[in-house]
């Protein structure tokens, strides 16, 4: 797609500056869990699920490879309509997250999968205001529930996972209703598919998909599924 001249080198500049930032060793590691004991009943029509887990390039594309899910569109969840857009968001000030909606089949994939997935392959839910390279409230782990029934199965599955012990340090992910979602700008859709060579992308991103090849080999698509394909069928 087209993107301004001035957007396209700010995000270049940004991912950049982030790629030589990173440590010696990829930003987070894939971590074996168990299926949460607690899933949402199924339920008929596309359902929503909002969550935040770092820089949503990363989390957006491992869920455009996951079998079930219709739409994954980057954006901004936890702030107001006035404040969202990445150059606030990136102040670190608007109580922003960069989250990623999903849109999927309950017939396909079920809300407690989606969760496994995001606290396996998706991000470290450990890391409190930062994920890898990227520091501040804006890169956050959040569940942003859209009913009574996924504030229950996450926080019921975010207290297993606790009592497990399955990672070496607590869970900070936090979780609360939704208020709104904002898509962020058309330069950031689709970014891991556009940009597999951009250095960001492959040093901490395209690990956490391979990981789901490996981890969740019956719920990976080596198609993605992207946003500019949904629009184009609208």
């Amino acid at each position: 797609m087209r993107r301004p001249a001035l957007l396209t080198l700010l995000a270049a500049t940004t991912a950049l500056t982030l790629a030589f930032a990173v440590p010696s060793r990829a930003a987070e590691d894939a971590v074996v869990i168990p299926a949460p004991a607690m899933d949402a009943a199924q339920a008929s029509g596309i359902q929503t699920a909002v969550i935040a887990g770092g820089c949503f390039w990363g989390v957006q594309g491992v869920f455009q490879h996951t079998a079930g899910v219709v739409n994954a569109v980057s954006g901004y969840a936890g702030g107001t309509k006035a404040t969202a857009d990445y150059q606030t968001v990136s102040s670190g000030r608007t109580g922003h997250a960069e989250s990623v909606e999903i849109k999927y089949d309950p017939k396909k994939i079920s809300y407690g999968k989606i969760l496994q997935i995001y606290f396996s392959v998706a991000h470290d839910p450990t890391q409190l205001n930062r994920q890898g390279p990227d520091t501040g409230t804006q890169y956050r782990s959040a569940i942003f529930t859209t009913s009574d029934e996924q504030k229950k199965v996450a926080e019921a599955y975010i207290a297993q996972l606790n009592s497990a012990k399955v990672f070496s340090k607590p869970i900070v992910t936090k979780v609360g209703a939704l208020e709104a979602f904002y898509p962020a700008e058309a330069y950031h859709q689709d970014y891991l598919t556009l940009h597999p060579n951009q250095p960001y992308i492959a040093y901490n991103d395209l690990p956490k998909v391979e990981n789901l090849k490996k981890l969740f080999a019956d719920n990976y698509i080596e198609k993605p599924t992207l946003v500019s394909a949904s629009k184009a069928t609208n």
